[in-house]
């Protein structure tokens, strides 16, 4: 099997592969080659920092068109991590407005400012740490992960899919049940790091790769 990450120039991309190595005890390529895109049997899709850069270094190395087409491709599943997921939809509101690319139908919205707990403490933007993902949809990336695991999480903006049948898993942070992970197809994406998430991350990225698109 190979597992390649893709590599734009933005994302923790050796953190993704390492952890990846250690659940498939195989390497993990980081690459920007199309040919070895697409061979590959598993593709990872990460993203870090602001979206508006993210989009430009896809476009920059010339990777737009052929990530479009391995979303397209049914037979190797995909999984965007962070960014990675905001990309897949429609557009977000971080920097002014960022056009995506409009895999999955909806909107990346910021964390409103002045949320609190259920205490009455102010809640910090960027949602920052640890936090329980409930999940709302079965799926083979959640064999062996209970409903309410905690992962680990830093963003300010977050993710709205316009279909609820899009949606794996939510989180709440103070008003805001965001869609932490969204399927489409045989591509998945989640807003938090599984390469940072301890055994629950593993776990989910062992789920990743193991998984066939025909379980679903």
């Amino acid at each position: 099997m190979t597992i390649a990450v893709i590599d734009y120039g933005m994302g923790n991309l050796h953190s993704v592969a390492k952890a990846l190595e250690h659940i498939a005890n195989e390497p993990v390529v980081i690459t920007r080659d199309a040919d070895v895109l697409q061979e590959a049997d598993r593709i990872i899709l990460p993203g870090q920092g602001a979206i508006r850069d993210c989009m430009h270094a896809l476009e920059d190395t010339g990777l737009m068109p052929l990530v479009r087409t391995l979303l397209n491709d049914e037979r190797v599943p995909l999984l965007g991590i962070c960014v990675g997921q905001q990309m897949l939809l429609t557009d977000s509101e971080e920097n002014g407005g960022i056009a995506c690319l409009d895999y999955i139908p909806g909107q990346v919205k910021r964390f409103p400012n002045g949320m609190t707990d259920e205490q009455g403490s102010l809640l910090k933007v960027p949602h920052m740490g640890w936090n329980e993902v409930a999940t709302i949809r079965s799926h083979p990336l959640w064999e062996g992960i209970a409903s309410g695991t905690r992962f680990y999480f830093v963003h300010s903006y977050y993710v709205e899919a316009a279909d609820r049948h899009h949606v794996l898993a939510t989180t709440r942070y103070g008003d805001v049940d965001a869609h932490v992970a969204i399927v489409k197809g045989s591509n998945v994406a989640v807003q938090f790091h599984p390469e940072k998430s301890s055994d629950a991350g593993l776990r989910l990225l062992h789920n990743f790769v193991n998984w066939q698109p025909e379980q679903i």
